[in-house]
């Protein structure tokens, strides 16, 4: 029989129980439009993790106390860096552009009434032509500034917003900073939340000297942030950062460096790892729903068998061979599935997008997936479609005809 006519018939078969063959589908449905949905989020999200580190600077590098592993910080029980180490990497790497010390802690804010706990860094000049990041009123720190240690701070829209009010220019006022009183000099463009759901505008920033002096006590340096001359020079930059400082803190041939140098594009790497594991496992996971789907359209297959006894019977006993009826009921078995298959995917693919939507995460829809949640499909149908098909074709005519 040709496969024109075979299809013609399981497909008339289908139609015939219309609400069963839908609601049979529904598990290879529900199955594909999940593993859809997983994939386009996990890719989504990759996209977005990756956009925002590569947007944190220009051919940025950071270099941490200890050897860290991961997405850790500063490793206390090493020695922290010094303004001479800062000093040293901008006269000896010529491949280093830019070179700003950072270090953080939370502090209270103050001005009036009004008061917030916030984040705190104290920094140089050269940290915002790192970061590639401006002011949308006043200025940035200066170089004097850190030579004068001056009380002056540049703070966050949401600063602004919470202790000065949303459109007021704080530019001059003065802000009770721990307990410390500093002049606000400028508010810092908006960057908004970062990837992790953290106010990238929620901070106040003064000069590394200040904050050292008056807030910490102690000039040592966290966190030295570095940029390199140009994009091709970044492992050159690196290299030249981790000669000197194995130099300056006097580590031997063959031992363990105790910092850590790390780039834009190991982090990017990692959290692509990290979200790519994420979502296989939660695509795995959905899967599982394939494999009851595929249950559900054997079940159903075998209780179609059963109902059509007689009809196979007939078609035996005028001349259709065994795998004719075989092939029949396999191919319903595979337009059951293929039919979930698609429902699947246009499901999954406006889940996904509207998922999207409301995470503010990219929409990707990876044409793979997309492939493969279709092929997984029609093999869900081959694989729980032929246990009922070789039933259907076995049946001896005789047997079938008398069948009540």
């Amino acid at each position: 029989m040709r496969i024109t006519t075979t299809t013609g018939l399981a497909v008339a078969a289908l139609l015939r129980a219309k609400m069963r063959s839908l609601l049979t589908t529904l598990g290879v449905v529900i199955g594909v439009a999940a593993v859809i949905i997983m994939q386009s989020m996990g890719t989504g999200a990759t996209a977005l993790v990756t956009g925002e580190l590569s947007g944190l600077g220009s051919n940025m590098l950071m270099m941490i106390p200890g050897s860290a592993h991961g997405m850790g910080g500063p490793n206390r029980s090493a020695p922290l860096f010094t303004p001479a180490d800062l000093e040293a990497i901008h006269r000896e790497c010529p491949a280093v552009r830019y070179a700003a010390s950072s270090n953080g802690r939370s502090a209270r804010v103050v001005v009036g009434e009004r008061n917030r706990s916030t984040n705190l860094l104290g920094t140089t000049a050269e940290y915002f032509d790192i970061r590639q990041w401006g002011t949308e009123l006043g200025r940035t720190l200066s170089d004097d500034d850190q030579r004068q240690a001056a009380k002056v701070c540049v703070i966050g829209e949401t600063i602004r917003n919470e202790l000065f009010g949303a459109g007021v220019d704080p530019v001059g006022a003065e802000m009770r900073v721990h307990e410390t009183s500093c002049r606000v000099i400028g508010v810092l463009e908006a960057k908004g939340a970062s990837t992790f759901g953290q106010d990238q505008d929620d901070l106040v920033l003064m000069p590394a000297s200040t904050f050292a002096r008056r807030i910490m006590g102690d000039d040592k340096i966290g966190v030295v942030m570095l940029s390199a001359v140009s994009e091709d020079r970044i492992d050159e930059a690196k290299a030249q950062v981790e000669s000197l400082m194995r130099q300056r803190r006097r580590i031997l041939e063959g031992e363990e460096d105790d910092f850590t140098v790390r780039d834009m594009r190991e982090l990017i790497a990692l959290m692509g790892t990290v979200t790519g594991v994420l979502t296989s496992l939660l695509a795995g996971v959905a899967a599982v729903s394939l494999l009851v789907g595929g249950i559900g359209i054997m079940n159903i297959m075998l209780v179609s068998v059963t109902e059509r006894t007689r009809e196979i019977g007939i078609r035996l006993a005028v001349g259709a061979r065994a795998r004719d009826i075989l092939a029949q009921f396999l191919v319903e078995a595979v337009v059951l599935s293929l039919l979930g298959g698609i429902l699947g995917l246009l499901i999954g693919a406006g889940g996904s997008y509207a998922a999207s939507r409301m995470l503010g995460i990219p929409f990707t829809l990876p044409p793979m997936a997309a492939l493969l949640a279709v092929i997984v499909s029609v093999v869900v149908g081959v694989v729980f479609g032929v246990f009922p098909a070789r039933k259907a074709a076995h049946l001896h005519p005789i047997e079938a005809l008398r069948f009540e």
